[in-house]
């Protein structure tokens, strides 16, 4: 698969996935749905994020450094965005349990870097 495909793929999805999380938002009651509706909500919201900061990623690596072949930008890029985006679910998921505070967050946001570094450190070897 190219970069080209592989970018036109990833927006269409996120169209779609946008979609989904637009009639989520706007069909289900959060007071009547199960956790089928939560699931639901947090899932498309998920790709969601991750395919909109997985091309917003590229586009920016793309556009101001040039020092990585463009699928290893792809490849940076959606890693990013996949982490991201798991703080922000995650995030959403604690603050609607009530459990979010600035610890919290904090702890997720370290949790991930730590877990970005050593993704980027064992690749270099």
């Amino acid at each position: 698969m190219t970069v080209k495909q592989f970018l036109i793929l990833m927006a269409v999805c996120t169209v779609f996935c946008a979609g989904a999380w637009l009639l989520v938002l706007f069909y289900l009651n959060p007071e009547t749905t199960g956790i089928l509706g939560f699931s639901l909500f947090y899932l498309s919201l998920f790709f969601t994020i991750v395919g909109l900061l997985s091309l917003l990623g590229f586009f920016a690596r793309y556009l101001f450094t040039r020092n990585f072949p463009q699928f290893e930008q792809a490849h940076m890029a959606f890693r990013q965005a996949l982490l991201f985006g798991i703080v922000v679910v995650l995030s959403f998921f604690l603050q609607a349990q009530e459990l979010l505070s600035w610890l919290n967050a904090l702890l997720l946001v370290l949790l991930l870097s730590i877990f970005e570094f050593l993704i980027v450190s064992l690749r270099k070897t």
